[in-house]
């Protein structure tokens, strides 16, 4: 609770409340200066509810409120009995009411501004079937509901805007940028005719060229006509596959069907169709009838209290006494303890209930069975739309299975050929081993024999010496090439720095003597800032304290000047009171007595005379009208006993003429009749 105050407090110091409350000031404040602060909050809201609750009555407020809040959608929380409490201290400006509604306005208050700006146009009129049956009132009433909707349209068009993130400032730079290219454009457009009137033919050209253009966007749109057309196509194979999926279904169903079974079906359906038209919804109809008259009955009653539900529970319970009281009494009177009918009767009942139970599984399988139905075909619909092809049936899927089997045998015998494969490559690896393990005895027998003759590692050094050489060979052709890249290189850059070099040098020359001219410039640019400085903090100086001395003088001055208003006018007060007890001592000395009454104080004691005497009247009224209540109340009673009667009367006498002239009509018919 404490939180809640401290949040409240905060965000009513703040805009655009600026309340200046602490929590001791919050808490002390009394109900009718809550209900202004819990007014005051709903106007911020809501304009309309900007008002002060001192001009209406403390119902009308309630009122107002409460329709605000049931707009906002504020839950209060609690059962029947709460809401009625809650109501009561809406109405009293109980803080246990009202600093929870202050707390959740006050959350939310941006979201309830939208909230309550939405609902002045979207809260409907709610127009009484009678009145719609007038054709100008439904044009009006369809009118407005259409209304609604295109502002319903519009609300979300601009949250979106809004949401999107576009401002005003990216769309004009972009209205800037396409009017820019525009000109662009423009002149280009006319460059390239300026420069196509020189060719001979032009104009004939021109047309040409604007044919081309417009069978190539011919050929544009005859090509993606071609390719809806195309994929309407395909839907249309699609939805035609799917046709003669079902008609197939629905082909094997009628084969392995009998007459028996589908009459069987029929007329399960005819008698469980039967029972909910006849028997269930006419209950359920009835009993929800029941239901709305009594929710109507209760919302058209005046809120009540706690102490009136307490006394309408105390009702209930004494009729449901007096009803069991009845029922065993009747039971005792028309049904002894040894009839059989009891037993027959709760058989029926237990039977009767089962039977509805069982209808509402049977409603509730079939609704399930429904839904999934659909669930089906939208599921077969995306897989279409994702896959592009039919969700298979059964024999299909025998065929698939069919087929995966063979592929399964085709992939068996593959793989014994990859095993054999492998086996043969394991051998060849082997022999490779062996090979390699010969060739290096081989290696080692040679370098033997090369050490016994004197000559070990010329194999070695024979073949090393062929691969440097084969090497060497490479890199001297691949040198000699970069070489003479290099050299024609080097002369092509000693070429251009003596073109660029005899090109610069007058260019040099200017910007020497420029450096020069420029470095005497800065100088003098350095003293000549110097100087400035300094008479500008010069001048700055006495520019301010000039300024001082101007703001001093002018307010000396203005307050001279305030003082000598303020002076004048409290001496023109005193010469006018002056004047005014002049003339009353005047008056009042005077001993005319015409005079003598336009003195104040004879008015006011001539008033107070009248005042006196009008309240003695008043009191005496008040005396005789005490006195002659009871008696007035009892003849109005009375007076309104004989108007009830008299109306009464007045009806009689007129069923009983209308009778009449029934009765009499119908005589003169018999009449008719026998003469004829």
């Amino acid at each position: 609770m404490g939180d809640q105050m401290q949040f409240i407090v905060e965000k009513l110091n703040q805009e655009p409340f600026r309340k200046n409350y602490n929590l001791i000031s919050f808490d002390s404040l009394e109900s009718l200066q809550l209900l202004q602060l819990l007014s005051d909050v709903l106007g911020e809201i809501d304009p309309k509810h900007a008002v002060d609750i001192r001009e209406e009555l403390p119902e009308q407020t309630a009122k107002r409120m409460l329709n605000l809040l049931g707009i906002l959608k504020y839950k209060p929380p609690g059962t029947v009995s709460d809401l009625s409490a809650f109501r009561q201290g809406l109405v009293t400006g109980s803080k246990p009411v009202i600093h929870p509604v202050l707390h959740w306005l006050l959350q939310r208050t941006n979201e309830l501004k939208k909230r309550a700006y939405l609902a002045r146009f979207l809260v409907k009129l709610e127009v009484p079937a009678e009145f719609l049956q007038d054709d100008t009132v439904a044009d009006f009433n369809k009118q407005y509901e259409e209304l609604m909707e295109a502002f319903k349209n519009l609300h979300k068009e601009h949250e979106q805007l809004k949401i999107s993130g576009l401002s005003t400032a990216e769309i004009r730079r972009d209205i800037s940028a396409m009017e820019e290219e525009k000109d662009q454009l423009a002149k280009r457009v006319e460059r390239l005719k300026k420069r196509v009137e020189t060719v001979q033919n032009h104009q004939r050209m021109l047309e040409i060229a604007r044919q081309l253009r417009l069978e190539k966007e011919r050929e544009e749109s005859l090509a993606q006509q071609k390719q809806e057309q195309k994929s309407q196509l395909f839907h249309a194979e699609q939805r035609l596959q799917r046709a003669q999926v079902q008609l197939k279904e629905m082909q094997h169903v009628v084969a392995d069907s009998k007459p028996e079974s589908l009459m069987k079906k029929l007329e399960e359906e005819i008698n469980f169709t039967s029972y909910l038209l006849t028997e269930k919804i006419p209950r359920e109809m009835e009993s929800k009838k029941t239901s709305v008259y009594f929710l109507q009955k209760v919302v058209a009653e005046p809120a009540m209290t706690q102490a009136d539900l307490t006394a309408l529970e105390r009702e209930i319970n004494e009729v449901n006494a007096q009803m069991n009281q009845l029922i065993e009494k009747r039971m005792m009177k028309y049904e002894p303890t040894d009839s059989k009918f009891s037993m027959y009767r709760q058989q029926a009942s237990i039977i009767s209930r089962k039977k509805e139970a069982k209808a509402e599984e049977l409603q509730a399988a079939k609704e399930e069975l429904s839904s999934l139905e659909r669930q089906v075909e939208q599921k077969s619909g995306q897989a279409h739309e994702l896959e592009g092809s039919e969700v298979l049936t059964e024999d299909e899927f025998k065929q698939y299975v069919s087929k995966l089997r063979s592929k399964n045998t085709f992939y068996k015998r593959k793989r014994l050929e990859i095993a054999e494969i492998t086996a043969e490559y394991g051998i060849l690896q082997r022999t490779e081993e062996l090979l390699r393990q010969r060739h290096e005895a081989i290696q080692q027998q040679l370098q033997a024999i090369e050490e016994k003759k004197g000559i070990s590692g010329y194999s070695y050094t024979q073949e090393e010496l062929e691969r440097v050489s084969a090497v060497k060979s490479e890199m001297d052709e691949v040198k000699g090439q970069t070489l003479d890249n290099m050299s024609e290189m080097v002369k092509k850059l000693n070429a251009m720095v003596a073109e660029k070099k005899a090109s610069l040098a007058p260019i040099i020359k200017e910007l020497r003597q420029l450096r020069q001219s420029c470095q005497e410039l800065t100088q003098e640019c350095d003293e000549k800032k110097i100087q400035y400085d300094s008479c500008a903090a010069g001048l700055e100086t006495n520019r301010s304290a000039l300024e001082q001395e101007v703001k001093g003088l002018l307010e000396e001055c203005a307050q001279e000047e305030s003082n000598y208003r303020y002076i004048n006018c409290m001496k023109r007060t005193l010469e006018i009171q002056l004047q005014r007890a002049k003339e009353e001592m005047k008056a009042y000395v005077s001993p005319d007595p015409q005079e003598r009454r336009k003195a104040i104080r004879e008015q006011y004691t001539r008033i107070i005379l009248e005042q006196e005497n009008l309240g003695k009247k008043l009191r005496e009224k008040q005396k005789v009208v005490r006195e002659s209540h009871g008696p007035n109340m009892k003849q109005m009673k009375m007076w309104q006993d004989f108007e009830q009667l008299m109306q009464c009367k007045r009806e009689c006498f007129l069923k009983q003429q209308n009778q009449a002239a029934i009765g009499q009509v119908i005589q003169e018919g018999g009449k008719d009749r026998l003469v004829l």
